[in-house]
Protein backbone atom coordinates (compact mmCIF):
# COMPACT_ATOMS: atom_id res chain seq x y z
CA UNK A 1 0.00 0.00 0.00
CA UNK A 2 3.52 2.36 0.48
CA UNK A 3 4.38 1.76 -2.82
CA UNK A 4 1.01 2.40 -4.47
CA UNK A 5 1.28 5.85 -2.24
CA UNK A 6 4.42 6.62 -3.21
CA UNK A 7 3.61 5.99 -6.83
CA UNK A 8 0.59 8.23 -6.88
CA UNK A 9 2.79 10.84 -5.37
CA UNK A 10 5.94 10.66 -7.64
CA UNK A 11 3.08 10.60 -10.80
CA UNK A 12 1.04 13.53 -9.35
CA UNK A 13 4.38 15.69 -8.95
CA UNK A 14 5.67 15.10 -12.44
CA UNK A 15 2.54 16.19 -14.42
CA UNK A 16 2.26 19.05 -12.27
CA UNK A 17 5.45 20.04 -13.16
CA UNK A 18 4.12 21.25 -16.70
CA UNK A 19 1.49 23.35 -15.18
CA UNK A 20 3.45 24.93 -12.59
CA UNK A 21 5.95 25.96 -15.65
CA UNK A 22 2.80 27.29 -17.32
CA UNK A 23 1.72 29.18 -14.65
CA UNK A 24 5.25 30.65 -14.24
CA UNK A 25 5.51 31.90 -17.40
CA UNK A 26 2.19 32.60 -18.70
CA UNK A 27 2.09 36.34 -18.23
CA UNK A 28 4.84 36.72 -20.74
CA UNK A 29 3.69 34.99 -23.68
CA UNK A 30 2.01 36.44 -26.61
CA UNK A 31 -1.82 36.08 -27.15
CA UNK A 32 -1.63 34.25 -30.39
CA UNK A 33 0.91 31.21 -30.03
CA UNK A 34 1.33 27.72 -31.98
CA UNK A 35 -1.24 25.27 -30.39
CA UNK A 36 -0.92 22.20 -32.88
CA UNK A 37 2.39 20.51 -34.48
CA UNK A 38 3.01 18.55 -37.27
CA UNK A 39 4.86 15.14 -36.98
CA UNK A 40 8.20 17.62 -37.69
CA UNK A 41 7.37 19.42 -34.84
CA UNK A 42 6.59 22.52 -36.86
CA UNK A 43 3.67 24.69 -36.07
CA UNK A 44 0.51 24.24 -38.28
CA UNK A 45 -2.22 25.61 -35.92
CA UNK A 46 -2.67 28.99 -33.95
CA UNK A 47 -4.80 30.14 -31.36
CA UNK A 48 -5.24 32.08 -28.02
CA UNK A 49 -2.97 31.13 -25.45
CA UNK A 50 -5.49 30.29 -23.19
CA UNK A 51 -5.93 27.36 -25.21
CA UNK A 52 -2.53 26.44 -23.53
CA UNK A 53 -4.04 26.22 -19.90
CA UNK A 54 -6.93 23.81 -21.54
CA UNK A 55 -4.24 21.71 -23.40
CA UNK A 56 -1.81 21.35 -20.26
CA UNK A 57 -4.13 20.59 -17.83
CA UNK A 58 -5.97 17.87 -20.38
CA UNK A 59 -2.80 16.57 -21.20
CA UNK A 60 -1.94 16.07 -17.59
CA UNK A 61 -5.52 15.05 -16.36
CA UNK A 62 -5.06 12.33 -19.12
CA UNK A 63 -2.21 11.05 -18.22
CA UNK A 64 -3.58 10.26 -14.82
CA UNK A 65 -6.42 8.62 -16.16
CA UNK A 66 -4.38 6.24 -17.99
CA UNK A 67 -1.91 5.81 -15.08
CA UNK A 68 -4.70 4.81 -12.75
CA UNK A 69 -6.36 3.12 -15.28
CA UNK A 70 -3.56 0.90 -15.60
CA UNK A 71 -2.97 0.05 -12.27
CA UNK A 72 -6.51 -0.89 -11.15
CA UNK A 73 -7.32 -2.55 -14.78
CA UNK A 74 -7.27 -6.00 -13.22
CA UNK A 75 -10.39 -5.04 -11.49
CA UNK A 76 -12.49 -4.87 -14.56
CA UNK A 77 -10.24 -7.79 -16.59
CA UNK A 78 -13.08 -11.26 -16.78
CA UNK A 79 -10.25 -13.28 -16.71
CA UNK A 80 -7.91 -11.65 -14.39
CA UNK A 81 -4.65 -12.27 -16.56
CA UNK A 82 -3.67 -8.66 -15.96
CA UNK A 83 -2.59 -9.87 -12.15
CA UNK A 84 0.51 -11.73 -13.99
CA UNK A 85 1.54 -8.43 -15.99
CA UNK A 86 1.21 -6.17 -12.71
CA UNK A 87 4.83 -4.80 -12.43
CA UNK A 88 4.90 -4.42 -16.49
CA UNK A 89 1.50 -2.61 -16.42
CA UNK A 90 3.40 -0.12 -13.70
CA UNK A 91 6.58 0.37 -15.69
CA UNK A 92 3.91 1.54 -18.40
CA UNK A 93 1.96 3.65 -16.69
CA UNK A 94 4.84 5.44 -15.37
CA UNK A 95 6.31 5.68 -18.35
CA UNK A 96 2.91 7.32 -19.82
CA UNK A 97 2.78 9.64 -17.05
CA UNK A 98 6.59 10.92 -18.12
CA UNK A 99 5.65 10.98 -21.49
CA UNK A 100 2.76 13.36 -20.72
CA UNK A 101 4.47 15.46 -18.87
CA UNK A 102 7.61 16.00 -21.48
CA UNK A 103 5.09 16.78 -24.10
CA UNK A 104 3.44 19.06 -22.31
CA UNK A 105 6.72 20.94 -21.35
CA UNK A 106 8.02 20.74 -25.03
CA UNK A 107 4.75 23.18 -26.49
CA UNK A 108 4.65 25.38 -23.53
CA UNK A 109 8.68 25.76 -24.23
CA UNK A 110 7.55 26.27 -27.91
CA UNK A 111 5.72 29.46 -27.04
CA UNK A 112 7.75 30.58 -24.69
CA UNK A 113 10.67 30.79 -27.38
CA UNK A 114 9.65 30.57 -30.69
CA UNK A 115 12.91 29.61 -32.07
CA UNK A 116 12.96 26.43 -30.04
CA UNK A 117 12.75 23.72 -32.33
CA UNK A 118 9.78 21.36 -30.73
CA UNK A 119 10.72 18.45 -34.01
CA UNK A 120 14.41 18.09 -31.67
CA UNK A 121 13.21 16.87 -29.09
CA UNK A 122 9.57 15.42 -29.61
CA UNK A 123 10.72 12.61 -32.17
CA UNK A 124 13.58 11.29 -30.09
CA UNK A 125 11.06 11.55 -27.32
CA UNK A 126 8.54 9.14 -29.26
CA UNK A 127 11.33 6.92 -30.32
CA UNK A 128 12.61 6.29 -26.99
CA UNK A 129 8.95 5.61 -25.81
CA UNK A 130 8.84 3.18 -28.54
CA UNK A 131 12.22 1.47 -27.36
CA UNK A 132 10.76 1.40 -23.94
CA UNK A 133 7.52 -0.33 -25.54
CA UNK A 134 9.63 -2.82 -26.97
CA UNK A 135 11.72 -3.48 -24.16
CA UNK A 136 8.62 -4.41 -22.19
CA UNK A 137 6.69 -6.38 -24.89
CA UNK A 138 9.21 -9.17 -23.43
CA UNK A 139 7.41 -9.76 -20.13
CA UNK A 140 3.55 -9.49 -21.33
CA UNK A 141 1.76 -12.20 -20.49
CA UNK A 142 -1.94 -12.72 -22.33
CA UNK A 143 -4.57 -9.78 -21.57
CA UNK A 144 -7.15 -8.13 -23.15
CA UNK A 145 -5.70 -4.73 -22.72
CA UNK A 146 -2.08 -4.41 -23.99
CA UNK A 147 0.30 -6.01 -26.42
CA UNK A 148 -0.54 -7.53 -29.66
CA UNK A 149 -4.37 -8.41 -29.42
CA UNK A 150 -5.40 -10.39 -32.02
CA UNK A 151 -7.46 -13.37 -31.98
CA UNK A 152 -4.70 -15.93 -32.32
CA UNK A 153 -2.46 -14.20 -30.13
CA UNK A 154 -5.37 -14.31 -27.27
CA UNK A 155 -6.37 -17.71 -28.64
CA UNK A 156 -3.11 -19.77 -28.13
CA UNK A 157 -0.23 -18.66 -25.51
CA UNK A 158 2.21 -19.91 -27.69
CA UNK A 159 1.42 -17.93 -30.14
CA UNK A 160 1.22 -14.69 -27.97
CA UNK A 161 4.85 -15.33 -26.66
CA UNK A 162 6.65 -15.83 -29.87
CA UNK A 163 4.50 -12.86 -31.38
CA UNK A 164 5.77 -10.60 -28.42
CA UNK A 165 9.21 -11.54 -28.71
CA UNK A 166 9.68 -10.73 -31.82
CA UNK A 167 7.58 -7.56 -31.59
CA UNK A 168 9.87 -6.76 -28.65
CA UNK A 169 12.52 -6.61 -31.09
CA UNK A 170 11.27 -4.58 -33.41
CA UNK A 171 9.85 -2.02 -31.31
CA UNK A 172 13.08 -1.41 -29.74
CA UNK A 173 14.58 -1.69 -32.94
CA UNK A 174 12.33 0.71 -34.64
CA UNK A 175 12.31 3.11 -31.67
CA UNK A 176 16.31 3.43 -31.63
CA UNK A 177 16.01 4.13 -35.14
CA UNK A 178 13.00 6.89 -35.42
CA UNK A 179 15.53 8.22 -32.54
CA UNK A 180 18.67 8.37 -34.37
CA UNK A 181 17.10 9.23 -37.98
CA UNK A 182 15.50 12.34 -35.82
CA UNK A 183 18.89 13.18 -34.16
CA UNK A 184 20.68 12.87 -37.70
CA UNK A 185 17.95 14.80 -39.67
CA UNK A 186 16.98 17.44 -36.95
CA UNK A 187 14.24 19.24 -37.26
CA UNK A 188 13.90 18.09 -41.15
CA UNK A 189 13.07 14.35 -39.52
CA UNK A 190 11.48 12.83 -43.21
CA UNK A 191 7.81 11.88 -42.25
CA UNK A 192 8.11 9.00 -44.54
CA UNK A 193 10.81 8.02 -42.68
CA UNK A 194 8.78 7.99 -39.44
CA UNK A 195 5.52 6.18 -40.84
CA UNK A 196 7.35 3.71 -42.91
CA UNK A 197 8.90 2.70 -39.84
CA UNK A 198 5.40 2.67 -38.20
CA UNK A 199 3.75 0.43 -40.54
CA UNK A 200 7.10 -2.37 -39.96
CA UNK A 201 6.41 -2.07 -36.45
CA UNK A 202 2.95 -2.39 -36.80
CA UNK A 203 2.39 -5.04 -39.28
CA UNK A 204 5.37 -7.50 -39.32
CA UNK A 205 3.82 -9.06 -35.64
CA UNK A 206 0.38 -8.97 -37.15
CA UNK A 207 1.73 -11.05 -40.32
CA UNK A 208 3.74 -13.17 -38.17
CA UNK A 209 1.25 -13.97 -35.80
CA UNK A 210 -0.87 -14.96 -38.60
CA UNK A 211 1.48 -17.24 -40.31
CA UNK A 212 1.94 -18.78 -36.86
CA UNK A 213 -1.69 -19.51 -36.09
CA UNK A 214 -2.02 -20.84 -39.67
CA UNK A 215 1.28 -23.41 -39.32
CA UNK A 216 -0.26 -24.44 -35.94
CA UNK A 217 -3.87 -25.23 -37.52
CA UNK A 218 -1.74 -27.67 -40.25
CA UNK A 219 0.48 -29.39 -37.83
CA UNK A 220 -3.45 -29.96 -35.98
CA UNK A 221 -4.77 -31.03 -38.77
Amino acid sequence: MKNVKVAIAIALCVLFIPVLYLLKVYSGLPQIVPVHFDVQGKPNDYGDKSILLITTALLSVVGMCIFFLLRNIHKIDPKKNVQYNANTFNKIAMAIVVFMAVINVIIISSTVNSSFETGKLLMPLLGIFFAFMGNVMFSLKPNYFVGIRLPWTLESEDNWRKTHQLAGKIWFAGGLLITILSLIFSFDFPELFFFSIIAIMTFIPMIFSFIEFRKNKKQQA
